[in-house]
């Protein structure tokens, strides 16, 4: 009798130790999965209608929405730095930030100096627009006045390569507004941005200039950009393709892009 008693005890010992185990194991299981790793995204500034500021203060556009569109498909978390195209690539550079979206065009120079972009998120050109009572009418006009740009741009890019042939001085600056600002004040007689960029912020009031039809440049893709290899900035990369893959499929993508140009 004390040696059945003493076989059962061992038996239940031996089913609550499996058990428990399994548990355990599920647990840890569970805990990993729900888990959301958190990132680091630098962003520009006053780049309407991809990123800018609210009057309350919030941080909106169609960069901002597909970030967040992405993050919840894949099941992440990011901290959003709103610093200006500078210094997000120099964060990210850096490794401060793990990666930026900031309506990056794309390009084999910009890949040959280290960037490393995600897929294509949205087409676009860049074109030049000049102040509401401007007499400029095309490039021929721009011969010795000043053009300014944003820094590192391909607008920036685009202008440079124009003002050899008509003869005019590209001036840089680091963001959107001190650009619009030169050209509405008249220090500068017209400015070079992206295509989207210049229509929506003149449609909505913002600025007081007129978007010449006609200058565009070939068209590019904006990307997600990061410029280290490995690590999270990878990991952050891989998962944005997947998210931006599937918020295509589900209508997500073409339903912000129609929130903000139509």
């Amino acid at each position: 009798m004390k040696k059945l008693i003493k076989a059962l005890s061992l038996a239940v010992a031996c089913v609550l130790f499996v058990t428990c185990f399994a548990g355990c194991g599920n647990d840890k299981k569970d805990d990993k999965k729900t888990a959301k790793k958190t990132f680091i995204v630098a962003t520009d500034k006053g780049f309407s209608p991809f990123e800018f500021e609210d009057s309350k203060g919030n941080i909106k556009g169609i960069d901002m929405d597909i970030l967040k569109a992405v993050s919840e498909d894949q099941g992440f978390t990011y901290e959003l730095h709103y610093i200006g195209w500078d210094a997000a690539i120099a964060e990210c550079q850096a490794g401060q930030a793990d990666g930026m979206i900031a309506g990056a065009s794309i390009t084999d120079k910009r890949i040959e100096e280290g960037w490393i972009f995600s897929d294509g998120y949205y087409e676009a050109t860049q074109g030049m627009a000049v102040g509401k009572d401007s007499t400029v009418k095309s490039f021929d006009d721009l011969k010795g006045k000043n053009v300014v740009v944003k820094n590192g741009t391909m607008s920036d890019t685009y202008a440079t390569e124009l003002s050899k042939k008509y003869k005019f001085t590209v001036v840089r600056v680091s963001t959107s507004p001190d650009m619009y600002a030169q050209v509405q004040g008249g220090q500068a007689a017209a400015c070079f941005d992206d295509t989207p960029i210049l229509k929506y912020s003149i449609k909505t009031g913002d600025l007081k200039m007129k978007y010449i039809d006609g200058t565009e440049n070939e068209p590019a893709n904006y990307g997600f950009a990061t410029f280290k290899k490995d690590g999270k900035s990878a990991e952050l990369l891989k998962l944005f393709n997947e998210g931006l893959k599937n918020i295509k499929a589900n209508g997500t993508y073409d339903r912000i892009i129609k929130d903000y140009l139509g």
